[in-house]
């Protein structure tokens, strides 16, 4: 009978010391405010923090992993973002009257620098699906582009 109340009331005992250990130490509390950014599509603040848990205990796996995951989300993000800005400029080179050799080039190497860009991405198991989305549809409107540009 004692082994019965003694076993959950052990057990109780070392799983709450873990938690406030887990919610006190300064390094898993940044993890979690890092997971929470990270979770939130922050991933610049996910990834400071993340890199200032781990600076604090090189072996906060939390926040080794964010930090992984947040530089994975960040490359997306950077791919969008310039893919975006290659798009602005492709169109404003569309609404000429006349599209010189020279535009002719630009536009290839622009789409060129796209295709390969998105060949280096490399999502992970929870890299935001809309991020991979979005920069698989830039990918498709590059490759497209680049095969009427290269004819």
């Amino acid at each position: 009978m004692k082994t019965k109340v003694l076993f959950p009331i052990l057990v109780t005992s070392i799983v709450s010391t873990m938690a406030i250990y887990f919610f006190l130490d300064t390094s898993y509390e940044k993890s979690i405010r890092a997971k929470y950014h990270y979770e939130m599509g922050e991933y610049q603040e996910a990834y400071s923090l993340a890199k200032e848990a781990f600076d604090l205990d090189v072996y906060n796996r939390m926040a080794s992993t964010i930090m992984a995951q947040s530089t994975t989300s960040l490359k997306y993000v950077r791919y969008i973002n310039m893919g975006k800005k290659y798009m602005r400029e492709i169109n404003k080179i569309a609404t000429h009257e006349y599209i010189t050799a020279q535009d002719r080039a630009k536009m290839r190497i622009i789409c060129e620098i796209m295709i390969s860009s998105y060949i280096k991405l490399a999502p992970s198991v929870i890299t935001d699906k809309k991020l991979i989305k979005q920069a698989s549809e830039y990918n498709n409107r590059f490759k497209k582009l680049y095969e009427k540009v290269d004819k």
